[in-house]
C-alpha cells in the first residue's frame, strides 16, 4: 500500500478535511455573528483559535478534526485525540497545503482512488465491525455515530491522500520497512492501545499496509520536523486562543494528514 494510509500525527495525516481557510484583513478578525437565539437559551459562539498568514482556524474546525479522528484509530490512538493535538494537525495541514499550491501540486485526489481507499479503510477501523461498514447502511451508521457525513469524509480523504502523496515524493525515497518492524508495532503498540480502549485489534494482514505507513512517517520525522518548523516560522503562525499555546511548540510537530 503505497499511500492510502495515514499522516495524522507525524502529524497526525487525518484526516484531513475540515480546515476552514477564511481570508481575513487583519490579525484581529471578529468572530462570526451569532444566529438568532431564543432569549432563554445560552449560545456558544464559534471563535478564531489560530491564524496562519491570511487563513484562520476556528474552534469548530478543531471540533471537526477531533471527530475525524474516528477514521484514524491506528494512528490517533486512544487518549491522544485532544484539542491541542487536533489544532496542531490543522496548523500543519494548512502549512503543507500552502506549499503544495505554491509548487502547483494537486490538493485533491481523483474520486475513484478515494473510493477505493475508503473501501479499504472500512476494513481497518476496529469500531466498524459492529456497524458492518462493508455495507452502505453500515458505513452511514458508523459515520453518523461519529457525527460525520459521507460527503465530508470523501472530500477530506481526497485532500488527505493528496498530502500523503506529496510527502511521499518529498521525503521517503529509499526508506524500507521490514515485516518484522510491522509485526513489532502491531504487537507492542497497536494491540495494547486498542485493548486499553476495550477494542479488538483487526488482523495484522488487514492493517499491515497502514502500519507500514506509520513506520515510514517515523523514519522521516527528523526531515519532516525541520521542514515543518521552517514552514511555521515562514507562515506566521499565531495562536489567538491562548489556551492552546502550551502544547504547540515546534518540537511537537509531526507529518500530518
Amino acid at each position: 500500500m503505497k499511500i492510502g494510509a495515514s499522516i495524522s500525527a507525524l502529524c497526525a495525516l487525518a484526516l484531513v478535511a475540515g480546515v476552514t481557510r477564511a481570508q481575513i484583513a487583519s490579525p484581529q478578525a471578529p468572530p462570526p455573528a451569532p444566529s438568532s437565539p431564543s432569549a432563554d437559551q445560552p449560545v456558544e459562539l464559534d471563535h478564531v483559535v489560530a491564524q496562519i498568514g491570511a487563513n484562520v482556524l476556528l474552534q469548530s474546525d478543531v471540533q471537526q478534526e477531533m471527530r475525524l479522528s474516528a477514521l484514524e484509530p491506528l494512528q490517533v490512538l486512544p487518549g491522544q485525540n485532544t484539542p491541542d493535538s487536533a489544532l496542531r494537525r490543522l496548523i500543519d495541514r494548512t502549512l503543507i497545503l500552502e506549499q503544495m499550491k505554491q509548487q502547483d501540486q494537486p490538493t485533491t485526489t481523483p474520486a475513484p482512488e478515494v473510493r477505493k481507499s475508503l473501501a479499504e479503510l472500512r476494513k481497518q477501523i476496529p469500531a466498524c465491525a459492529k456497524f458492518h461498514c462493508e455495507t452502505p447502511d453500515g458505513w452511514t451508521a458508523f459515520l453518523h455515530s461519529s457525527d460525520l457525513t459521507g460527503e465530508g469524509v470523501e472530500q477530506g480523504w481526497s485532500q488527505r491522500m493528496a498530502i500523503l502523496h506529496f510527502i511521499d515524493l518529498r521525503f521517503r525515497s529509499g526508506i524500507r520497512i521490514s515485516q518484522e518492524q510491522i509485526s513489532a508495532y502491531y504487537q507492542n503498540t497497536l494491540v495494547p492501545a486498542l485493548a486499553k480502549d476495550h477494542q479488538k485489534a483487526p488482523p495484522l494482514a488487514d492493517v499491515s499496509g497502514r502500519i507500514q505507513e506509520i513506520l515510514l512517517q517515523q523514519q522521516v520525522s527528523g526531515l519532516f520536523q525541520d521542514w515543518l518548523t521552517s514552514l511555521r516560522d515562514q507562515g506566521n503562525v499565531q495562536i489567538v486562543d491562548q489556551a492552546y499555546n502550551a502544547d504547540l511548540e515546534p518540537n511537537a510537530a509531526e507529518p500530518s494528514q
